[in-house]
């Protein structure tokens, strides 16, 4: 060995079965949005075919949802309702889980527990009760109705995990913090909150994702096709006697897209809110 070189890597058998079968379980995992992506670029032509490759990829389903669908103003009605959504929900959701982790007012546990209740309801057993109420309010078929629905259905799960964050946090911070001449709103701003990012982050992430994969409320509370998310646009190109499965695939793989943006952006935001929380 030379002098100054590091030390030399050596090749440990033992894992060896650990990286095979965390690679094999990638693949399983990405196995089935490959097919959709070999679908996409079928031609029309050969959708029935049994070969699992076609004779040419044909990407002009792609370009052919933007041009003969929705597609378009589904996905900005999508990008509004779950940005809208988890917004809403986060502005709500923080007073609150900040207010039953440091008050102990009588009803606490009955309030968390009553939170927690309301997760057991499906939004499908709601439906017409939430049809009469928005109807009797004049919102049917817009944007808003949509906001306001997910963030209530998303608004319990976001107080009971803020809750448990702010809770594990120690108080005497706070109380430090307002010995040095901070008020409570600004010891939540700069002690709590930056503690509590990762359950924020897990909130906005679960909020994010139920309402863009949201479709019953979508379905039911909103008929005009460009007002309807993009999960009901892509059921509406489901047709009664004929289906372009390549068109199909091609939508899905577009509405996937800025879920995996949303992970990629906040995968970092989670591992510097763990570390700012070690060290502040």
């Amino acid at each position: 060995m030379e002098r100054g070189a590091g030390p030399v890597k050596r090749f440990d058998p033992r894992t060896l079965l650990p990286a095979a079968a965390a690679w094999a379980l990638a693949a399983l995992f990405l196995l089935p949005y490959l097919e959709m992506l070999v679908t996409a670029g079928r031609p029309a032509g050969e959708l029935r075919d049994n070969g699992y490759l076609p004779g040419r990829f044909d990407w002009s389903s792609f370009t052919a949802v933007w041009r003969d669908t929705t597609l378009g103003q589904n996905l900005q009605v999508t990008l509004v309702v779950a940005g809208g959504s988890t917004l809403l929900v986060l502005l709500v959701a923080l007073p609150a889980a900040y207010y039953t982790a440091r008050v102990r007012f009588r009803g606490r546990r009955a309030f968390l527990l009553l939170v927690l209740v309301t997760q057991m309801f499906q939004p499908t057993a709601l439906q017409v009760g939430l049809y009469r109420e928005f109807y009797a309010l004049d919102l049917l078929d817009t944007v808003l109705v949509l906001v306001l629905a997910n963030a209530a259905f998303n608004l319990a799960f976001a107080i009971w995990i803020l809750s448990a964050y702010i809770a594990a946090i120690p108080v005497e911070l706070e109380e430090a913090a307002r010995i040095d001449g901070t008020g409570r709103l600004g010891a939540l701003w700069r002690v709590t909150l930056p503690l509590a990012l990762p359950g924020v982050v897990t909130a906005v992430i679960f909020t994010f994702i139920a309402a863009w994969n949201e479709f019953i409320m979508g379905l039911t509370l909103t008929t005009s096709p460009d007002r309807q998310p993009l999960t009901v646009g892509i059921n509406n190109m489901i047709g009664a006697y004929s289906v372009q499965w390549n068109q199909v695939f091609a939508a899905s793989l577009v509405a996937i897209v800025p879920v995996v943006v949303l992970f990629a952006v906040i995968e970092r935001h989670v591992v510097s809110g763990l570390t700012a929380g070690s060290v502040k």
